[in-house]
């Protein structure tokens, strides 16, 4: 079951594909640049996988900058899902999360990787429930989150639908989609009540600020 809230973050994306494209090639996104994709890039290749997945692969950056991974990049944005195809890389398909949730992905990778691509509610609760159509036993799920502790601000360190900002990016991008914001403690609940063994936590820092940028959780899929 789709929620309104879902279902508005995927028009908001839909909205914002082009600008989203041209940002992320553009390298306009500096805490990107600075950190946070080093981090998921490490943290996958500490797991060595030879085969992954990139639940949410946007145009596909993190495909491209894993090759020697054999990666399949799924997005429910079919515009991102071209611009994708059109810069190679990877097998690249256009599956929503929900049609994942119902088994419809069939493989059985070493590694899923979900790069700032979770922010809604019960769609990612079903990608989370549907890891053994995805996953092969013992493989590994790596979530890079905006750090919830950051995130939050001056608004209740509880969860929660927050409203969206598009705040430092490029005046091309319009109508901000809204997210899901969990404590850290919720993104750990998640993992494990969906039989995830949690191994590993990274805090990525800004080397500027000296702050968390992100929070990379690395869970195995238990058999």
């Amino acid at each position: 079951m789709t929620t309104r809230s879902d279902t508005q973050v995927l028009d908001a994306w839909s909205r914002n594909a082009d600008p989203w494209t041209s940002a992320v090639r553009g390298n306009e996104i500096a805490s990107r640049v600075l950190v946070t994709n080093d981090a998921i890039v490490d943290a996958v290749r500490a797991r060595a996988p030879r085969t992954g997945v990139d639940l949410g692969c946007g145009e596909g950056w993190l495909v491209r900058a894993l090759p020697e991974v054999a990666m399949v990049g799924v997005d429910a944005i079919p515009e991102l899902v071209e611009a994708a195809r059109a810069a190679g890389g990877g097998d690249f398909r256009v599956m929503a999360y929900e049609e994942i949730a119902a088994g419809a992905l069939q493989l059985a990778a070493d590694v899923a990787v979900c790069n700032f691509s979770l922010i809604g509610k019960e769609a990612v609760e079903g990608l989370f429930r549907a890891a053994p159509s995805y996953l092969r036993q013992g493989g590994a799920l790596v979530v890079q989150t905006v750090h919830p502790l950051v995130a939050c601000g001056e608004q209740p360190y509880v969860d929660g639908w927050r409203e969206g900002s598009w705040a430092g990016f490029n005046s091309g991008f319009q109508d901000a989609p809204p997210w899901y914001f969990r404590t850290v403690g919720s993104w750990v609940a998640l993992f494990v009540a969906h039989g995830f063994k949690l191994v590993e936590m990274r805090e990525p820092v800004h080397p500027e600020t000296g702050k968390a940028v992100s929070l990379i959780l690395i869970g195995e899929l238990a058999g």
